[in-house]
């Protein structure tokens, strides 16, 4: 476990801090990097910023530098190439390059340099997440593959790079090591760097030690822009540090910070946009919402995104590293990569006493809700969702994709992850989750040995010293899509799973107010299993009439179907795409789960029942 230093938290933290910054500079290549990029915002009220990347030692013929196509932790196409303009070329002399364009991705600096060339361009950026670039007055908020153009065959060469702030108040937030030289930092290779994202701004920050269960010391930061008070933060960087303290008492130690140093980065401002982003060595975060506006509600993305710096950082599936910049990175394992994430996130809150046992189930009770009544699970078990990412993950497309075919991996994995810790607290004695992701990351993570999903079956066959239970959990429940009955499962912890409302009837017919007809119109699709799908009732249908009174209001149409409960009827009237149709639709039982302490329906929990739950949730 995890615990602060006994001495003074400040000093420790400054003596730590001045020895990772002494670390990191003893690796920086120097002045003479043979890639060497200079940031400057001359026009950051216009969200542009100025890049020039200098390239040393060029042998001779053309140079092809282009932009990414995909990010570390996100799984879809990004076309980061469509906000870089202005681009122009020269060698060592000044003398300018010809650059040849013959695709949208990228640039060919024609031959006839001095062995350096270097690449001038201005870059537009204005949406604030973890996978692309804001730049304003107020900051300088940078992922790397959407920031800086990269030289193809060049993947190998150290870097470094110099950013020139705005304002003189900001200052840099980065997982990448110190370099020599005024707000320069340098990477060892392009995978590196691309996997670092960099906050400029006037932030707040926060340091502390950490000293895992092996006796080795870290410096965790949390570098915070946003718009609260200090005392806000002093209160978040509490909840942080005692959340956190889980993550490192599940795993047993800290990962091997390559620098030293753990980085929190996070952007919680009104023009961002929310996202976690884990990395090597730090995570982004970003929320539109205050710290006290959200009650500091952040603390979950930073839960579930620390959770990484073990799992899919370096507990890793085959597929995803080294990451290919220039196409989607799928993997059939984001179910355990993501998934797995998921489950502990809220976990580690609640055990941290972060949360309570309520509020966590009523979480966790959502989540089984959607994944057991998704209908997804009919197209293909987590396997098949994992491999959907590259479709889902922040892609953007014209045409619709069916509503019905996918369960997201991050609910569907966590659910996965629930049913094999239950299963296993059963069985085995002494037997978790937890002493399954502690051999896995004994046996692969800590030594970064890439695995694959016959990996992960094996290791829970180690785990448990059960290669049939091993199989039949992975044949029926990841590489299809059974699931158990949660029910038994959950009573042994004395908990309750039931139906949310099992008095109130159900069509399935989400509805909201169309402006520009004035009309109500289904807003959702219906779920195959709604009375709605089956009468044919679709998303974008005009609602006419309800038992023959015409509907003009969303909020008195709700009303007349308020209240029936199973097996009432009504009669509807829609339009759908210039067709009039009329149904009588019977109401099916409201479908919706949840998962409640059963003490507060009047069953009595037993002692070991609240010892099993004790064991799993904590005190």
């Amino acid at each position: 476990m995890v615990h602060a230093d006994a001495v003074p938290a400040d000093r420790t933290a400054a003596t730590l801090a001045a020895q990772a910054m002494a670390a990191q500079q003893a690796g920086d290549p120097g002045a003479g990097a043979p890639v060497q990029y200079d940031v400057a915002f001359p026009n950051a009220v216009h969200h542009e910023a100025q890049v020039t990347a200098t390239f040393r030692g060029v042998p001779a013929g053309p140079l092809r530098v282009q932009m990414a196509r995909s990010s570390p932790g996100r799984y879809a196409i990004h076309e980061f190439a469509k906000n870089v303009y202005a681009v122009s070329a020269k060698d060592g002399a000044g003398r300018p390059l010809t650059l040849d364009r013959s695709d949208p991705y990228g640039w060919t600096v024609a031959p006839g340099h001095d062995g350096t060339v270097v690449v001038t361009y201005t870059l537009y950026g204005d949406w604030g997440d973890g996978t692309y670039a804001q730049i304003d007055a107020t900051h300088a908020h940078l992922n790397m593959p959407a920031t800086f153009l990269w030289a193809r065959g060049w993947d190998d060469k150290p870097i470094r790079v110099r950013f020139r702030p705005f304002d003189p108040k900001w200052r840099i937030a980065t997982q990448l090591p110190a370099a020599k030289g005024t707000n320069t930092f340098w990477a060892p290779n392009l995978q590196y760097f691309m996997d670092s994202p960099t906050e400029i701004s006037d932030f707040a920050l926060r340091e502390w030690p950490v000293t895992d269960a092996l006796g080795k010391r870290y410096l965790v930061r949390l570098a915070l822009h946003h718009t609260g008070s200090e005392a806000d933060v002093d209160a978040y960087v509490a909840k942080v540090r005692r959340v956190i303290a889980q993550h490192y008492a599940l795993f047993g130690q800290a990962p091997r910070y390559d620098y030293g140093t753990y980085t929190f980065i996070a952007d919680y401002m009104p023009q961002i946009a929310g996202d976690g982003m884990e990395h090597r060595n730090s995570t982004i975060i970003t929320d539109r919402r205050g710290l006290a506006e959200a009650n500091f509600a952040q603390i979950n993305t930073l839960s579930h995104e620390f959770v990484h710096s073990w799992n899919v950082e370096r507990l890793r599936p085959a597929e995803l590293e080294p990451f290919d910049f220039t196409r989607a990175n799928p993997t059939p394992s984001l179910w355990f990569a993501e998934g797995f994430t998921q489950y502990y996130g809220p976990l580690m809150i609640r055990r941290a006493g972060e949360s309570s046992v309520d509020d966590f189930l009523k979480g966790l009770g959502a989540t089984l809700n959607g994944v057991v009544n998704g209908a997804g699970r009919r197209y293909g078990g987590p396997e098949e969702m994992s491999l959907r990412a590259p479709f889902v993950d922040a892609a953007k497309a014209i045409d619709p994709v069916n509503p019905s075919i996918f369960v997201s991996y991050y609910p569907y994995g966590a659910i996965v992850a629930l049913a094999l810790d239950l299963q296993l607290r059963q069985r085995y004695p002494g037997v978790s989750l937890d002493e399954y992701m502690r051999h896995l990351w004994t046996t692969r993570g800590d030594g970064e040995r890439p695995y694959t999903p016959a990996d992960l079956e094996r290791a829970l066959a180690e785990t448990t010293h059960d290669p049939a239970f091993a199989k039949t959990f992975f044949d029926g429940s990841v590489h299809a899509g059974g699931l158990p009955d949660y029910a038994p499962l959950l009573a042994q912890a004395g908990l309750t799973l039931r139906p949310a409302d099992a008095v109130r009837g159900w069509l399935g017919l989400g509805l909201g107010f169309d402006g520009a007809s004035g009309t109500v119109t289904v807003s959702d699709p219906p779920s195959p299993a709604a009375p709605a799908y089956a009468a044919g009732i679709e998303r974008g249908d005009t609602i006419l009439a309800l038992d023959g009174a015409p509907v003009t209001d969303v909020a008195a149409a709700q009303a007349m179907l308020a209240n029936r409960k199973p097996g009432d009827r009504v009669a509807i009237r829609w339009q759908q795409r210039g067709i009039r149709r009329d149904a009588t639709l019977r109401f099916a039982a409201d479908p919706r789960l949840e998962i409640v302490r059963s003490e507060t329906l009047g069953t009595a929990v037993t002692p070991a029942q609240m010892a099993f739950r004790t064991a799993w949730l904590g005190r």
